[in-house]
């Protein structure tokens, strides 16, 4: 058995509005040793720590945009958001729920905090994920994922009150609901003050954990509320210890080891994709949907 160590714990970066509605810290890649390139298949993490909004009537939010070449993947801790996108899908997302979003060859995409959740106001909190696709798949026909929180998969641990909650991939016998494109495990370990969970993946899959609440340790490596831990290509298994009731977001992935193009809400291979991108994307190719 050999261990997967830690590489660095990283605060959580300042954060920054995204509309008017998601205040992020954002891990991947703004960070120089969490690059693209690094992550993958992970491309983009923004984390929306804990913050509590007033009510309002009109929801905040983030408008039409666009995307293509990738997956957007939107984990729901606290808050409700509903969303809509060209091709028809539309939904509400909420707590425990996760949606996932093939953009693939281009959609145009918007979201907002539900309007009940926007009426009365609370707690929100939310990571969104952009999981890159492979150069052979990068075209293929958009597609949604709406999963629930009752279809997940969830791995009792000795405790009897902790437990692994499979959102994709596989831990033990376990598996997640997710459809992927590529090798992606993605789960939240739900930890009991004292309890312990052990992972085992692939050498050279990137891993990160990601502390949503409480405290943890990883490894014996202190990992604070909102602190992110990378660890190490040298072996593959590690330990998630809770010092408080903990829920820990764990993310293992093989990379895609193609060039990466990427420009704004566009990742492609090459710039020329990029071009073509935008110049589908004035031509309508995206569909339309309304502000």
């Amino acid at each position: 058995m050999t261990t997967k160590s830690v590489e660095a714990i990283f605060n959580p970066p300042a954060p920054h509005m995204v509309g008017d509605g998601f205040r992020v810290h954002n891990f991947i890649p703004s960070m120089p040793e969490l690059s693209m390139e690094r992550m993958s298949p992970f491309i983009m993490m923004d984390y929306n720590s804990r913050i509590s909004f007033p009510p309002r009537e009109h929801p905040r939010g983030v408008g039409v945009h666009p995307h293509r070449g990738f997956e957007t993947v939107t984990i729901a801790y606290k808050g409700k958001v509903a969303h809509h996108d060209s091709t028809g899908n539309s939904g509400v997302i909420g707590e425990g729920d996760v949606q996932w979003m093939t953009a693939a060859s281009g959609v145009l995409h918007k979201e907002y905090h539900e309007q009940e959740f926007s009426r009365n106001g609370g707690e929100f909190q939310m990571v969104q994920l952009w999981v890159n696709l492979p150069a052979k798949d990068k075209m293929s026909a958009p597609k949604y994922q709406a999963i629930e929180n009752a279809a997940m998969g969830k791995y009792l641990l000795d405790d009897s009150s902790s437990f692994i909650e499979v959102i994709a991939g596989q831990y033990k016998d376990i598996k997640g609901p997710a459809s992927t494109f590529t090798p992606v495990h993605m789960m939240n370990a739900k930890l009991k003050a004292g309890s312990k969970a052990e992972f085992s993946f692939p050498t050279h899959y990137n891993t990160v954990v990601l502390t949503i609440e409480g405290h943890a340790k990883v490894n014996g490596h202190e990992l604070k509320t909102d602190h992110l831990a990378l660890m190490k290509h040298d072996g593959e298994h590690f330990e998630i210890e809770a010092v408080t009731d903990t829920i820990v977001l764990v993310l293992s992935g093989e990379p895609i080891n193609e060039p990466i193009a990427a420009y704004g809400p566009f990742v492609m291979n090459s710039r020329q994709e990029l071009v073509q991108a935008y110049e589908d994307l004035s031509k309508g190719k995206f569909g339309e949907l309304e502000e």
